[in-house]
């Protein structure tokens, strides 16, 4: 048994971890030749056997994995979706259904299919001008939009929008601009801003039977440039009301989207006609910590993807409904408010914090930073878990108090070690 990731950032690092502590030889394969930095600083060649790198021509790596033994190709990050799906596809491994592949990447095919299916989606215009997107708003009468580019991820080039001034400024700005995985963005998604309460669903499946491993309330921002801002999340039981009608909603979807063997991350907004798709990503949720959200919920998605690539019985013996969590637990992205030099003194201080239980920078010493404007800018995230919600609560305002004052620039004059209620 060998398993090829492709492109082994983000959470694909703690799946390689996982699976290396399992006794599960790895290869990695890089999709592209060039990687972004906030990708790239996550990678730790350590796990695997062997490091392919970028291999240009898709029939050539095939052949390398095949000589391999490869048993199963995943992506570990959105960017090796596709890639991981043709490989696996060209080696006769399991993988989703091919004929929505590319729906699972671009996000207006994404809509039309689970639309086709009979769920719900926000109304969606592909455009490739932004005179265009602005006369679609218009025409819409919607109040509000969310500008995107077509298959990027982490919040990147997303603004919300209420004029058609807006809509053709943040238009203009995705199409001439990459994305984060460096590809030119040549036609732009505007759609209808969803309103209500959002939920990420991190499920796995393996040869079409889906497990729900996380559920997880999100609480966001809106940035001074009109894009979401991240700011923390919260798991929800699986045997509330909320938790059962998003979960049931999410394997529609990924039914719809032909999902059968891969691990998934779904956003949904539970809105007041129920919920709607936001966007599913046919790999694992980033920006986590898997040992954190074992110890406090029981199972976190890494450890299942884990389980049906090395164990599928350990897998089916998984009953998702059952999940809880002990205390309150909350998962906080750190904001940056600053232009400075990243200072890593914050992160000692943020440990100290009576309910600090992780934290997960996301930048290095002395990096320069730039005020947080979305998921790829900020400079990192700690996990808050406590007995008490109210001491999560509190922790979590002080955290917030510091970053005003220059928390990760440096800049603040509390000293370390010292917490203000």
């Amino acid at each position: 048994m060998t398993i090829a990731i492709v492109d082994g950032y983000s959470t694909g690092a703690a799946l390689a971890a996982r699976l290396h502590h399992l006794g599960v030889p790895c290869s990695h394969v890089q999709s592209q030749p060039v990687v972004h930095d906030f990708l790239r600083r996550t990678f730790d060649p350590k796990h695997y056997t062997r490091d392919h790198g970028f291999v240009p021509d898709a029939a050539d790596l095939a052949d390398l994995l095949r000589h391999d033994g490869t048993t199963r190709v995943v992506a570990g990050t959105e960017s090796g979706v596709i890639l991981a799906e043709t490989l696996s596809q060209t080696l006769g491994l399991p993988t989703n259904r091919p004929e929505q592949r590319a729906a699972r990447r671009d996000k207006n095919l994404m809509a039309a299919a689970v639309s086709a299916a009979g769920l719900a989606t926000p109304r969606t215009q592909l455009v490739t001008s932004a005179t265009a997107a602005a006369r679609w708003f218009t025409a819409s009468g919607l109040p509000e939009a969310v500008v995107k580019p077509l298959d990027s991820a982490g919040s990147d080039g997303v603004r919300f929008c209420r004029t058609p001034a807006e809509v053709r400024d943040a238009t203009n700005t995705v199409l001439h601009s990459r994305t984060v995985f460096g590809r030119p963005n040549t036609a732009a998604l505007v759609q209808e801003r969803l309103i209500g309460t959002e939920f990420y669903i991190n499920t796995v499946s393996l040869d079409g039977r889906h497990k729900v491993a996380e559920t997880w309330r999100y609480s966001k921002l809106v940035g001074p440039g009109g894009g979401p801002i991240y700011d923390y999340e919260e798991p929800v039981p699986a045997d509330t009301g909320e938790a059962r009608l998003v979960r049931d909603f999410t394997l529609a979807v990924l039914d719809a989207l032909g999902i059968r063997n891969s691990a998934a991350h779904t956003e949904v907004m539970l809105t007041r006609r129920g919920p709607v798709l936001i966007e599913t990503g046919a790999r694992l949720g980033g920006a986590t910590a898997p040992a954190v959200v074992e110890r406090h919920c029981g199972m976190s998605q890494t450890a299942l993807a884990a389980a049906a690539l090395a164990s599928p019985q350990a897998f089916d013996d998984f009953e998702d409904h059952r999940l809880t969590w002990s205390g309150a637990l909350r998962n906080v992205e750190f904001i940056n408010h600053r232009t400075g030099h990243a200072d890593h003194a914050a992160m000692t201080r943020v440990a100290t914090l009576p309910s600090a239980v992780a934290v997960c920078p996301a930048v290095d010493h002395g990096e320069p930073l730039q005020p947080t404007t979305d998921l790829l800018s900020t400079p990192g995230f700690l996990y808050l878990a406590a007995e008490s919600p109210d001491l999560v609560e509190r922790d979590y305002a002080v955290l917030r108090d510091w970053e005003r004052q220059g928390l990760h620039t440096g800049d603040m004059a509390v000293p370390a070690g010292s917490i203000r209620a």
